[in-house]
């Protein structure tokens, strides 16, 4: 293999001339297979398992173990050849089979958080941004208990759901 990598993914490039060609693009092709559209068994393992199948991925943990040491936060696949490792880059999005939920890198992985700035249901905006915060209801010329508490318990459950922000 030689010394030069592509610059996203650090995939191994061939060389003119090179002889084993096949060697240096398989390697690119392990890497590929983990990397596009990834799908991992879980997160945050730190030792190896025990007889994993062909094309299995992990994250691994904060502290790896065993054929994992030095490889804390990469993706961990398991191939032919071995274990092959993959350092996560700013944006990369995984699948994570045991927690049912998408993870993304940024500086570190986070688990089952959907950034945005609207959702839309069948097209329609649902929700955006926080709207101002509303005050709880006080004062007036006429009280009315319940409906200042049914007010004060819709709020409450506004808020809750982060769609108001708290006054």
């Amino acid at each position: 293999m030689n010394d030069d990598m592509t610059a996203c993914w650090a995939l191994p490039l061939l060389a003119p001339g090179q002889v084993q060609k096949e060697m240096t693009h398989n390697e690119a092709l392990a890497a590929l297979d983990m990397i596009v559209q990834p799908a991992v068994v879980a997160a945050g393992v730190d030792a190896p398992p025990e007889g994993p199948a062909e094309g299995q991925c992990w994250i691994v943990g904060d502290t790896p173990t065993g054929g994992w040491a030095g490889h804390a936060g990469e993706i961990a696949g398991w191939t032919a050849g071995g274990w092959r490792f993959v350092a996560p880059r700013q944006g990369m999005a995984v699948w994570v089979a045991d927690r049912g939920v998408a993870a993304r890198y940024e500086t570190a992985w986070k688990f089952g958080e959907i950034v945005g700035e609207t959702l839309l249901l069948a097209g329609q905006p649902m929700l955006a941004s926080p709207a101002p915060a509303i005050p709880d209801p006080i004062g007036g010329a006429t009280i009315d208990a319940e409906a200042r508490a049914t007010l004060a318990e819709v709020l409450n459950v506004l808020r809750r759901h982060h769609l108001v922000l708290s006054a």
